[in-house]
């Protein structure tokens, strides 16, 4: 299974303290402003979303078709099947992506310690 680009996902306070808390720890903003309450920080191939008032918690993000600069993937596992073979392995969704749709969609689910996964695919 091809989940994508892999990021964290972190609910915060204050964006602005938190931007320059990363940016001290070598990230750069790649995408989002803080006009939109969210920020996608960046420093190598590691990838962590800020997000204010947003979201309550954080959450592990899976980016399908992307790679870790947001580029296009050339082959991918849509989130359609993705989820066909997680509820086929007894997973059970948050959310659950309308199967009879192509193109963007996203799913959520929680691993046994109740962290929530969010698979967004954007293309």
């Amino acid at each position: 299974m091809k989940l994508g680009a892999f990021s964290i996902s972190l609910s915060v306070k204050d964006l602005q303290k938190s931007k320059d808390f990363y940016e001290k720890l070598g990230f750069t903003t790649m995408a989002g402003t803080m006009e939109q309450n969210y920020l996608i920080m960046k420093n190598d191939s590691t990838l962590v979303g800020l997000f204010q008032a947003m979201f309550d918690g954080n959450m592990l993000t899976f980016n399908p078709g992307w790679d870790q600069n947001a580029g296009n993937l050339e082959s991918f596992d849509d989130v359609r099947a993705i989820q066909k073979h997680l509820k086929e392995n007894g997973i059970e969704l948050e959310k659950s992506a309308d199967e009879a749709t192509s193109g963007p969609e996203h799913i959520f689910l929680k691993d046994p310690d109740g962290n929530m996964i969010l698979i967004d695919q954007h293309r």
